[in-house]
């Protein structure tokens, strides 16, 4: 590994960002950062680590010539003060896509990329690769179960990234996946998000295919056969890659468990949902290109429970079950909603979800949510006018918001309101499940039923 530096992050609050400080620390780097607000659990393992900034806000007096390095974090803004300073010192700034791609350089990259599953998706190779005993460098969007930080930085000789197609930073607003110029890869799907910044849906299309340009000549591509606008492009530009398709897995539900059948042998599984079957798929592709075999791939995976908030049990009590996803596009919602409902048939089913990215609060792209929440017995949206307002957002009616959403969907505004409706609604039957689905936080709604 490298000497130790001198490295200033701006925005080191971020999911991300804040991981890359930690592992920076643990390396022996002294960090150092800036935000103007930081929650938790940010907050409190960048204090523990003695890391928390002295004060919020922005302070040029903090960028001096000693730093070897400026890593800016994806929400800083373009008059950021320490971002100014730092350029007009000449010093070296990286977005953090840039600063992963020059620690990996000399390293093989594996990245997974896609409008959804891509954190489940890598989890599922870092898990697998974890069990064989490889040593590998990483970065996913979420805290894993036996793994310390979101990012891992050392001399492995291999990196498993979760490649994301939005912007790469205000200096240069590439989406993040064209960076880290992936040896391998894997495409889960296609599916609009991020109109703020990708208003047309050719424009969002396009990025993946700048993507699958990235990719060197001979490289393997798992690419989701069954999302017909991937196909299209695979058949465009993938003719000098080794592109290999594929789909759902042979499978049953047998009592409450998904059995996995390959080469004449069974698999349960602890995760449900044909989109992370189908993850899973791709990945045992990856996972061969990577010299593990799909029967040890899939041994290993019988182990694999899943994923902070991706279809996550957080209660149950008999019969009644609660379940969180971090879903918030359209594909997603409907996926998550008919996986719930597959795997319990039998059960009421009542799916809440929040508008809460920008893309969701924009009512030209509502009608994008239309029947996505049909398989539910009972459908809930939720949104605050506080959200539409901090993102500067037109005002929604909750009239406007159901007509979208199609179908008997009930829309809530008031966290407190939408909390007694679903408690009611959970305890009214003796099976149930409850399903959350959003990005944020309901606004901080208790999830005890």
């Amino acid at each position: 590994m490298q000497m130790p530096q001198q490295i200033h992050l701006i925005s080191i609050g971020g999911a991300v960002m804040h991981n890359l400080a930690l592992c920076l620390h643990q390396l022996g780097h002294r960090v150092s950062g800036s935000d103007d607000e930081i929650a938790d659990p940010s907050y409190t393992r960048l204090k523990e680590a003695g890391l928390l900034p002295d004060q919020m806000g922005w302070y040029p007096e903090r960028i001096h010539p000693e730093l070897d390095a400026v890593i800016l974090g994806m929400h800083a803004r373009a008059d950021n003060p320490e971002l100014k300073r730092a350029r007009e010192l000449g010093l070296k700034v990286y977005s953090f896509p840039e600063y992963v791609y020059a620690h990996a350089a000399d390293k093989l990259r594996v990245v997974i990329a896609g409008s959804h599953g891509k954190t489940t998706t890598t989890a599922m190779l870092m898990h697998v690769l974890k069990e064989q005993g490889m040593d590998f460098d990483y970065l996913v969007g979420s805290q894993l179960e036996g793994f310390d930080t979101m990012v891992r930085l050392s001399d492995a000789p291999l990196m498993v990234i979760e490649g994301d197609e939005y912007l790469n930073s205000v200096l240069d607003p590439r989406p993040k996946f064209l960076f880290y110029h992936a040896h391998h890869a894997q495409i889960t799907g296609i599916a609009w998000d991020h109109i703020n910044v990708f208003p047309s849906w050719e424009m969002y299309v396009e990025q993946f295919g700048k993507f699958i340009d990235t990719l060197p000549n001979g490289a393997t591509l798992a690419w989701y056969s069954g999302d017909p606008v991937l196909r299209e492009l695979v058949e465009e530009k993938g003719g000098r890659l080794e592109a290999k398709p594929y789909s759902t897995p042979e499978y049953s539900v047998q009592d409450g468990t998904v059995k996995v059948f390959f080469g004449g042998e069974t698999y349960p599984m602890q995760v449900f949902g044909e989109h992370n079957l189908q993850n899973m798929a791709g990945a045992m592709i990856l996972a061969e290109k990577l010299n593990i075999t799909p029967p040890d791939f899939l041994r290993a995976m019988t182990r694999f429970t899943g994923t902070a908030r991706r279809l996550e049990k957080i209660g149950e009590e008999g019969k009644r079950l609660i379940y969180r996803d971090f879903a918030h596009s359209p594909s997603k919602l409907k996926a998550t909603t008919e996986a719930v409902r597959k795997q319990y048939p039998e059960h009421k089913l009542i799916a809440s979800f929040e508008l809460h990215t920008f893309s969701s609060l924009q009512k030209n792209f509502l009608d994008q949510y239309k029947d996505c929440l049909q398989d539910a017995d009972e459908a809930l949206v939720f949104y605050s006018p506080r959200v539409l307002a901090h993102k500067k957002l037109p005002a929604l009616e909750p009239e406007e918001v159901a007509e979208a959403f199609g179908g008997a969907v009930h829309v809530l505004t008031e966290t407190g309101a939408l909390h007694e409706y679903l408690r009611a609604l959970y305890r009214g039957s003796e099976k149930t499940v409850l399903l959350l689905m959003s990005s944020g936080t309901f606004e901080g709604m208790p999830l005890e039923f």
